[in-house]
């Protein structure tokens, strides 16, 4: 489980290229001189949608041949798309003769281009509950979003037209926002895609801290402690309020603002612990070096300040060579792509080479991903040239490769990257990249196996949709995707014969270097690449 930052686990699986943070352009207008209403969508530079909600009263749905028809109280746009079934509208209308009384919507789709000119009108009943009738037009926009990008073009071989039809009137009984959102989730698992999914406004406000790097909290990653349950803080951010309070890892939290943690989960909690830049908040914990006596019991508190987060930690580890020689090599820690991973990184590596660093050890273990963009930034200052980073295939088999343009390595010196199982996503995109490009050996266990990538849209509501949208390959064209990348080395403690003593000179904690088996084979690797004259 990963610790609880104010906020969900940043990205845990996700691999997301870009992230729309516009909102859908939606507006509500009245429809002809009846008790109607319009809401129109723009979602897209391909695709307007929209639907019409009236009054339902008698009678029943008929065939248009004009471009608008009346029947009763309310209007139906003609269907205009060759490609589906016009039967399609009928059979939606038949399933709504049993709503007598209750309020019926037509969704009209058109395609703004002239060449692939479409559209497709689906009645289906709007519930009255207005929670409900708002988690309706969510379905409309992530059901149109999936029938444009889905990777999957047969939409796991069903009608996504009518899984459309079928969700809306499963919907229309609903009396609550949540249980409107779960049959939109349980229309996603027909996909067969575990990573198409859609999440709350509060979950994704939680994924764009992780994504843009800050937050306004107090600076406490806290978990759940798996055999007590206690929330316990698992680290404190350097120079942050806790921090500065003396909150240490292992310390227990007790109460926040008075009230009892007894049942809260991480995410709870670190919702409680964030707020506006200004406030303050009032934590009681028990200290972890003082446990059972009652003074490790104290209240404390905290000012909410603008917390960045960082991606990226990193040391120089200096050790003699057995002539005597001192040599340093720089270890960097990636624990996810956020927006501010790549300066990050350009920021570490020249720090590093001022100092002297004659090899790196690049450290991916246990980074999930996250945004791709991120991770071929952070590529192309390892390589140089025009070398590929990454392939892509799309929904119709097409395949794009990632190109550097006229790239410059900021360093050349030896390179080994650190991956293991949980490394993934654009984790699994950098090792590929700086290995099949020849500049990296790989040492660890084998990777996660994500050879998936989604694009994130925030939708009209605040929730957001994360689509798969494309597949990738390895510059050599080898598939990850369930398969993962095997290290060119494993990372066990018996492959040294003489484990070197090393001496760490840091920034931040990293005490444990010295303890960390794979970061000594990967020493080992490099003495092994310069005793060769093997520098990339």
């Amino acid at each position: 489980m990963c610790a609880k930052m104010e906020a969900l686990c940043p990205k845990l699986d996700l691999n997301v290229p870009r992230i729309s943070s516009i909102r859908s352009k939606c507006s509500t207008t009245k429809f002809g001189s009846f008790d109607s209403y319009r809401v129109s969508c723009l979602i897209s530079k391909r695709w307007k949608r929209s639907f019409v909600s009236s009054p339902l009263r008698s009678g029943s749905f008929r065939n248009c041949s004009e471009k608008k028809c009346l029947n009763g109280d309310y209007e139906i746009v003609e269907v205009k798309r060759d490609e589906v079934d016009r039967s399609l509208i009928g059979s939606v209308g038949k399933s709504l003769f049993g709503f007598a009384a209750a309020v019926t919507a037509v969704i009209s789709i058109c395609c703004d281009s002239p060449a692939l000119a479409e559209s497709l009108t689906v009645a289906f009943p709007v519930s009255r509950a207005r929670e409900v009738n708002t988690v309706q037009r969510t379905l409309v926009e992530a059901w149109g979003l999936i029938r444009e990008t889905f990777i999957d073009p047969t939409f796991n071989h069903q009608d996504w037209d009518m899984k459309l039809q079928q969700t809306m009137v499963e919907m229309f009984p609903l009396r609550s926002a949540d249980a409107a959102y779960n049959k939109i989730r349980g229309m996603l698992s027909t996909l067969g895609d575990p990573f198409t999914r859609i999440i709350s406004p509060k979950e994704y406000q939680s994924f764009r801290i992780g994504s843009d790097g800050n937050l306004q909290g107090v600076g406490l990653f806290i978990n759940a402690d798996p055999r007590s349950g206690h929330l316990v803080v698992v680290s404190c951010i350097e120079g942050s309020p806790a921090a500065r309070a003396g909150i240490c890892e292992g310390d227990e939290l007790i109460e926040i603002d008075g009230e009892k943690l007894d049942g809260f989960d991480g995410e709870a909690a670190a919702q409680k612990l964030r707020g506006h830049v200004g406030t303050t908040v009032t934590v009681k914990v028990h200290s972890g070096k003082a446990l059972g006596s009652d003074s490790g019991f104290r209240e404390v508190k905290l000012p909410r300040e603008f917390i960045k987060l960082s991606p990226i930690s990193f040391a120089v580890i200096p050790h003699r060579t057995p002539d005597g020689y001192l040599t340093k090599t720089g270890y960097v820690k990636l624990s996810a792509f956020s927006q501010n991973a790549a300066a990050e990184m350009e920021s570490a590596i020249e720090e590093m080479e001022g100092q002297g660093v004659e090899s790196y050890i690049l450290d991916l273990r246990n980074n999930p991903g996250g945004l791709v963009k991120a991770g071929l930034d952070v590529a192309q200052m390892w390589l140089d040239g025009d070398e590929i980073l990454v392939n892509t295939v799309d929904r119709d088999g097409n395949m794009l490769p990632i190109n550097m343009v006229d790239g410059h390595a900021l360093t050349h010196d030896p390179l080994v990257v650190l991956v293991n199982e949980g490394s993934a996503s654009a984790s699994e995109i950098l090792a590929g990249a700086l290995h099949d490009n020849g500049r990296a050996t790989l040492i660890g266990h084998k990777t996660f196996g994500k050879g998936k990538i989604q694009s994130v849209t925030e939708l009209h509501d605040g929730s957001a949709l994360f689509i798969t949208v494309a597949k990738y390959l390895s510059p050599a064209l080898h598939d990850i995707d369930q398969v993962g990348i095997m290290p060119d080395v494993q990372c066990t403690t018996d492959m040294l014969a003489s484990p070197k003593e090393t001496l760490l000179k840091e920034k931040g904690s990293f005490s444990s270097l010295e303890a960390d088996s794979c970061i000594m084979i990967a020493e080992h690797e490099l003495e092994i690449q310069e005793s060769k004259g093997s520098a990339s």
